[in-house]
């Protein structure tokens, strides 16, 4: 989710009104048998016509499933700004129909927030929704069935870190992640300039203590851009980082893998022409509607801060999709809708599958 600087929105707005092309229902994918390979539905979740929600655009979800439910929170976009809400369904076809719930009456108040991410912390039995309100913020509960129940917003830093700050001093950051190993916990972040930042702290001083950051990835402008994702690949030693870049044909999403969180990052899916998610290897179920693929996360195995997907499982990932619009739209009236992607065929994760070694 862009920040609310003026200039950089700006830059974000040409980039999404002047590069993006529709997804065709009909293009190839990518090379036979070695790349990912997805069908998206079409919107699943989006505004109401009018009335309370009558949003412009739905953004940026994190989705976890957790009780016989799908629990997705996410970025609205209105004429008063950017905020936050929820939603839960038992199944992905419930999904159109489920009530949308601000969370602006929880303790999170009005106010700037956006792009949220969502996950248990086990040690502390505590839900935590990490989100950008400028720098990194986050609430907790103790019930994520109960969209009220979220604690008041709380910083993780008492000041930017000196990485961030840009050539005029100030501060550059966006798209906050958390996610733990055995022994530390790790806050990446992006800043629409070609750079993924790492934070770090001891697991047991979660959520304070950040400190060390440090660039993890670099880049050109557009090819590390935002909405870094991070997940552990159950039964591996791999972790996979996903991360939006802007291509001829549209957002799109590139993909790196580590051994350790505080690794090196190895290219798996780095260009537009072979993504881990975009233009060139999606289909639709039905019409093609959206324009590239942007800010969601991945459908988790679990729900706690390990943050792990099954490989032996077909990927399942919750975007963002940019609906047709008139040429000039302001950037926070693009209709953007959420729906869902499944993984079709093999692919570099799922070849990470015991099973799929026999």
């Amino acid at each position: 989710m862009t920040t609310t600087n003026p200039r950089i929105l700006a830059c974000v707005a040409a980039a999404v009104l002047g590069v993006l092309a529709p997804l065709g229902a009909g293009q190839a994918q990518a090379g036979a048998g070695s790349g990912f390979h997805w069908r998206s539905s079409g919107p699943l979740i989006a505004p109401a016509a009018e009335g309370e929600h009558a949003y412009s655009g739905l953004k940026d979800s994190s989705v976890v499933y957790f009780n016989g439910a799908y629990h997705v929170f996410m970025t609205t976009a209105a004429s008063d700004g950017w905020n936050l809400a929820y939603t839960r369904f038992t199944d992905w076809s419930e999904a159109p129909k489920a009530k949308l719930v601000s969370l602006k009456q929880s303790g999170i108040g009005p106010g700037y927030r956006a792009a949220p991410q969502v996950f248990y912390f086990a040690p502390q039995k505590l839900w935590y929704l990490v989100y950008q309100g400028g720098p990194p913020f986050y609430s907790t509960t103790a019930t994520i069935e109960d969209p009220l129940s979220w604690s008041a917003p709380k910083p993780f830093f008492s000041e930017p870190p000196a990485a961030v700050k840009n050539a005029a001093g100030e501060a550059s950051w966006l798209d906050f992640w958390v996610i733990c190993d055995d022994a530390s916990c790790y806050l990446f972040n992006t800043n629409d300039n070609g750079d993924l930042f790492r934070s770090q702290t001891p697991i047991g001083r979660f959520p304070e203590g950040f400190a060390d950051t440090k660039i993890a990835l670099t880049g050109r402008r557009d090819d590390v851009f935002e909405a870094g994702m991070h997940y552990k690949i159950a039964g591996t030693n791999t972790y996979l980082t996903a991360i939006e870049a802007i291509g001829p044909q549209g957002r799109y999403f590139r993909a790196w893998t580590s051994d350790k969180l505080d690794g090196t990052w190895r290219p798996l899916a780095d260009s537009a022409s072979k993504s881990f998610a975009g233009a060139d290897n999606v289909k639709f179920d039905g019409p093609a509607w959206s324009e590239g693929v942007s800010h969601g996360e991945l459908v988790r195995e679990g729900y706690d801060q390990t943050l792990t997907l099954d490989p032996c499982k077909p990927l399942r990932f919750l975007y963002q999709g940019l609906a047709a619009h008139p040429d000039g739209t302001d950037y926070i009236n693009l209709p953007y809708r959420l729906a869902l992607l499944t993984a079709t065929g093999p692919n570099p994760v799922s070849q990470m599958c015991p099973q799929a070694a026999k």
